[in-house]
């Protein structure tokens, strides 16, 4: 087993919410325990407002966990000052427009990272490692002078890769990186950050919605339900045998490249609405919603357990 370079262990992100309408705490991570292999892909996959990106913003510490441990290398980084691992740890942001500074060339978008940890002895030799990074994500030194409005969709997410990659991190969360863009342009950022990993030796967190681009990217998978992490598994044994019936409903609605096959697929309809977040239903959250819901669902708390070699579930029936 490859050396372990991420781990949380009850990983807690609550929000308290007080306002005119509702009052109480939003628990967006719910104690999730994982580990991330060097030079291993995660994925994270999950429905919108599951806590896919809270945790990753949270494993990075650009929101400060309400509870549990992050361990970087063995060593317990979750509290005191997290500087020196901050060129360790970074991340590409979902919207390519919204996280550049629009008043900001490229070239200062991308030097940004270089000025704050000082890693240039000379403005030549900022200007070289900034035509660097550009060349490296499909970009040339033209590009430096402009700003993000005249780049598409496409460029400007490279230009965040860039920026994410100036300071020679070992650890990436990409926060669906690719679901703002088209399909192709998606093809050519996905193939370039696997380039871009096997290259650089980089370990990838990586958040989408979009389980076909998951499966092809991931060594494993992570499924979360309402801020908690209900199946964890290989990447191929997770679309082959998924085991969480929630798992299960996701993965049938996955969209098959040949319609004729589709009749011989049984699709999982998912009914009723997601539970609040306020207030989330005793025991499994899932059970309002699973089709093979029993009355003890309501009274345990589901645990994640090793159902096989490597196979991780938290459904007690199973």
């Amino acid at each position: 087993m490859s050396e372990e370079l991420i781990r949380t262990e009850g990983l807690k992100q609550y929000f308290h919410v007080k306002n005119s309408f509702s009052r109480g705490v939003v628990k967006a991570v719910d104690g999730i325990s994982l580990s991330i292999a060097k030079g291993e892909t995660l994925g994270l996959v999950g429905e919108s407002g599951c806590g896919k990106s809270t945790f990753g913003r949270t494993l990075l510490r650009l929101i400060e966990p309400t509870d549990g441990k992050i361990f970087y290398e063995g060593k317990d980084v979750t509290k005191g000052d997290f500087t020196p691992y901050r060129r360790k740890m970074q991340i590409i942001f979902q919207d390519p427009y919204a996280s550049l500074d629009p008043r900001m060339t490229v070239a200062d978008i991308v030097g940004e990272p270089l000025d704050i940890h000082k890693l240039y002895k000379n403005k030549k030799e900022r200007k070289e490692r900034i035509m660097e990074l550009l060349r490296m994500v499909g970009l040339n030194s033209d590009h430096a002078q402009r700003f993000p409005h005249e780049f598409s969709g496409g460029q400007r997410q490279r230009i965040g890769i860039a920026r994410a990659l100036a300071v020679q991190p070992s650890f990436v969360v990409c926060d669906e990186p690719v679901s703002a863009l088209d399909v192709s342009i998606q093809a050519q950022i996905i193939n370039m950050l696997e380039e871009m990993q096997k290259k650089l030796k980089l370990t990838y967190l990586f958040i989408a919605h979009d389980l076909s681009v998951v499966k092809h990217i991931s060594d494993r998978v992570g499924v979360m339900y309402l801020g908690s992490l209900v199946e964890l598994a290989p990447s191929d044994e997770l679309y082959r045998n998924p085991i969480h019936p929630y798992t299960q409903a996701l993965i049938s609605a996955i969209p098959i490249a040949k319609p004729k096959s589709e009749i011989t697929t049984k699709r999982q309809i998912l009914k009723g609405e997601i539970p609040s977040p306020l207030n989330p239903p005793s025991g499994c959250k899932f059970r309002t919603r699973c089709p093979m819901a029993k009355p003890e669902c309501a009274e345990v708390v589901p645990q994640l357990h090793e159902v096989m070699p490597g196979h991780y579930s938290s459904c007690i029936l199973k």
